[in-house]
């Protein structure tokens, strides 16, 4: 029963981490999460070559502690094609996240809700394998339905979870 529930848990960890990449009009250093540079030969996340502000809501300013990773980390923002195109002034690379249209905030919640329908599965799937365990222990009868019944009350308070999160996220998105 533990060890279903801290995968539930590391489930809505994953969905929530999932969820910091999809952006909503703000600036955001987890936007650059899964982005690596080339620096000396090895690919390497941006947050370990530079430091990372928001000096706006709407900017993001990348100081790289090498000035010479400033054209490395240029390049990977580019193709990592997250929609911003980098300012790179020999100093600094400024990020300008640009204002979203109505049309782009809802594909952006189409996003979250594939997103969330996926953790979702993932859930169900848990809860199979911890079911089929439960019924390969042969356990009593009684025993085995209370089991199976703690798993589901389980499984309802973390799709709750996910649709509180996602509730969340659409807000947060379609604010203005």
């Amino acid at each position: 029963m533990e060890d279903t529930e801290l995968k539930f848990l590391k489930t809505i960890e994953s969905l929530e981490a999932k969820l910091l990449n999809i952006r909503a009009g703000r600036a955001n250093p987890a936007m650059l999460n899964g982005i690596n540079a080339n620096y000396y030969g090895a690919l390497t996340p941006i947050q370990s070559l530079a430091n990372i502000t928001v000096p706006e809501a709407r900017s993001l300013m990348i100081k790289p502690f090498d000035r010479s990773a400033l054209k490395d980390i240029e390049r990977a923002i580019n193709e990592a094609n997250i929609g911003i195109t980098p300012v790179n002034n020999g100093e600094m690379i400024i990020l300008t996240v640009p204002e979203l249209t109505e049309e782009k905030r809802r594909d952006y919640v189409k996003q979250a809700k594939v997103v969330c329908e996926e953790a979702r599965v993932a859930l169900r799937n848990i809860r199979q394998d911890a079911n089929n365990e439960i019924k390969r222990q042969e356990l009593p009868e009684d025993e085995e339905k209370k089991a199976l019944d703690d798993i589901q009350e389980l499984i309802n308070t973390y799709n709750k979870k996910v649709d509180e999160i996602f509730k969340e996220k659409e807000t947060e998105l379609m604010k203005v």
